[in-house]
């Protein structure tokens, strides 16, 4: 291991998962290169983190279902923080999506520790797109301006600013940051999980959505496009939300007939098939994510994407040569542009290409090396 002082890894509260997470999966790298501790909250008693990291919650609860119950955690959880951070020796904290927590990173500073700050996506659009259902409008606006304020004021004060690829850093607005932006830190995927199990050639013309059903996920233009494919294309969706009751009202007709399947939620371990199935996985995100984890996964199944240009997509869905750009969102654009990919002769070489993309960029060795360069300085 270096010498780098030991990581504090500040993650925001858990949504119930047992299963390994993004955290998850950074706490593993950061764990080939120096000590680390993950502090966090409302973490279930058999979440696998912590069976292989030491943890340390500063609340139980979540985030709240509600606006101001979600304020006032917000607020604690920050207080919280600060107290812990002065009680640990860690010479680094990493404040993994928690970008607007302004105290904390504050504290941390007075302190004399290393602050390193990387977004997860835009969350002030994420929180604004999930507040305009509760709020009206120019409420909701106002609240994710506010924090999109803090975010700023956490990035000016973070020693080092961290975005997973150089177009994510774009698209966040991070470039004024340059003297301290590493854009290389990307995830990893498990490439042997996520693998090639049914052959390209071998799939038929299926296409789908993997992910959460919310609004953030354009769903209502992902069922006008199934809706208008022809009946040799199968559209798949994967995964469960807010949307899922509209989304089996609007598709009725599509799944009695079988040309759609609603599968709902599966467990982690069953997604590596679900993507096999796929010619051509569709991701119609809001720039809220940073690199999609679907993508990234989808790829090592050999299954491109066909994908809005927001965050860090365009650095590793290269239009064409492992992917595509979505330039129209609206739904009858989609299931054109769907068909015309489907009947490109060079399909299943894309397919290869996205294979090779993950197997050499996003491997669990290549991320060691990226965040070793980041955390020692070299």
């Amino acid at each position: 291991m270096d010498d780098t002082g030991g990581v504090c890894l500040v993650t925001q509260p858990h949504r119930g998962q047992v299963g390994k997470d993004h955290a998850h999966d950074l706490a593993d790298i950061i764990a080939q290169i120096t000590t680390v501790t993950v502090l966090t909250a409302n973490l279930p008693a058999n979440a696998a983190i912590r069976d292989d990291h030491d943890t340390v919650e500063f609340s139980s609860a979540g985030t709240g279902e509600f606006v101001l119950v979600e304020a006032l955690r917000f607020l604690l959880n920050q207080l919280r923080l600060c107290r812990i951070i002065t009680r640990r020796d860690e010479e680094s904290i990493l404040f993994f999506g928690t970008t607007s927590y302004l105290l904390p990173v504050l504290c941390g500073r007075l302190l004399g520790k290393r602050v390193l700050v990387l977004p997860r996506g835009d969350v002030p659009l994420s929180l604004r797109l999930r507040w305009e259902q509760q709020l009206p409008e120019l409420i909701a606006r106002v609240l994710a301006g506010a924090v999109s304020g803090l975010e700023r004021l956490d990035y000016w004060l973070a020693t080092d600013v961290i975005s997973y690829t150089p177009a994510m850093a774009d698209q966040l607005g991070l470039e004024r940051y340059e003297e301290k932006l590493h854009t290389n830190g990307a995830r990893f995927v498990d490439t042997e999980r996520f693998d090639v199990s049914t052959p390209f050639a071998e799939r038929g013309r299926t296409v789908g959505f993997v992910g959460r059903l919310d609004v953030e996920k354009r769903v209502p233009a992902l069922a006008e496009a199934a809706k208008q494919l022809p009946e040799d294309v199968t559209f798949v969706f994967v995964g469960d939300g807010d949307y899922r009751d509209h989304l089996e009202r609007k598709l009725a007709a599509e799944i009695e007939a079988g040309v759609v399947d609603v599968v709902g939620w599966v467990d982690r371990d069953a997604v590596p098939e679900q993507l096999n199935r796929l010619r051509l996985q569709i991701v119609p995100s809001h720039p809220t994510e940073g690199l999609p984890t679907a993508i990234l996964e989808g790829m090592a199944c050999g299954t491109p994407a066909y994908a809005t240009p927001v965050s860090g997509v365009p650095d590793v869905v290269r239009d064409g040569q492992t992917g595509f750009l979505m330039v129209d969102d609206d739904g009858a654009a989609i299931a054109e542009e769907i068909q015309q990919i489907l009947d490109r002769a060079d399909l299943e070489e894309i397919s290869e290409r996205c294979r090779e993309t993950i197997t050499e960029e996003y491997s669990f060795e290549g991320a060691v090396r990226r965040w070793r360069g980041i955390l020692t300085g070299s």
